[in-house]
């Protein structure tokens, strides 16, 4: 088991496992992202309270689903090169960090447009909101780390170690709504009882949920292709493929 692990998570297989893996992601990402901006733009009516306002929800929700998502993914790949210091978790995390703040900041720039002719204003000092802001402070700091520390493997310990500090936020997110009396709108999807939207709505925002995550796995493995071949410089592989592109 030990060895299988140890073999896919070596730089020089994933950078060509993940060669093809990229082209495969895009093309499905593309597919999903189109055909859920269609329907969830064009098809889906209009909600019978907010009209055509809520159309919004089909950008928001997925990039607030992501920045969480990628968030976990980040922490666990932080805590697995902290205790196994396996070097692509460290790149995973690495590379994870900045796809992580864009849907962040995107969540919160769409929210804030939503919340405009909703609210009446284009922030509140919301639980969500608030801890939602506070998470792209962590993908920040997680970034001017990596960034600030020219070692690579200390820079990825201390990155590492305010990401798993920084997960408490994620269930003060998820919970918000419930835990404080909120503007924010509640579950409406993930409720233990049957989804509060109809199959119409519901369908082009799974859908573009879906291409969010293939998008991540598209530029995620992209820019970690680029930061292992950084870290991997002096290594034979990696002067092999310089040579080999070059005599091409």
């Amino acid at each position: 088991m030990w060895a299988f692990i140890k073999k896919h998570s070596s730089p020089k297989y994933f950078y060509r496992l993940s060669g093809r893996l990229i082209p495969w992601f895009g093309w499905f990402c593309l597919a999903f992202m189109v055909t859920g901006l269609y329907y969830g733009l064009i098809e889906a009516p209009p909600d019978y309270q907010q009209k055509d306002s809520y159309r919004i929800m089909f950008v928001h929700v997925p990039a607030a689903w992501m920045s969480m998502f990628i968030y976990m993914v980040m922490a666990v790949s932080g805590a697995i090169g902290l205790i196994w210091r396996i070097k692509l978790a460290d790149v995973i995390a690495a590379s994870s960090a900045p796809i992580g703040a864009s849907f962040t900041f995107l969540a919160l720039a769409t929210g804030a447009l939503w919340g405009k002719p909703m609210w009446g204003a284009w922030w509140v000092w919301d639980a969500r909101l608030t801890s939602e802001l506070i998470l792209l402070f962590l993908y920040l700091g997680v970034i001017a780390l990596n960034s600030a520390i020219e070692d690579k493997r200390t820079a990825s310990r201390a990155s590492a170690i305010l990401a798993l500090v920084g997960v408490v936020n994620i269930p003060i997110i998820h919970y918000s709504v419930e835990w404080w009396n909120t503007l924010h709108q509640g579950a409406t999807i993930t409720k233990m009882s049957a989804p509060s939207i109809h199959i119409s709505m519901l369908i082009p925002l799974l859908l573009m949920a879906v291409a969010f995550k293939l998008y991540y796995a598209t530029v995620v493995l992209m820019r970690a292709r680029c930061e292992v071949l950084e870290r991997e410089r002096n290594s034979s592989w990696v002067q092999e493929l310089a040579s080999d592109s070059q005599s091409k």
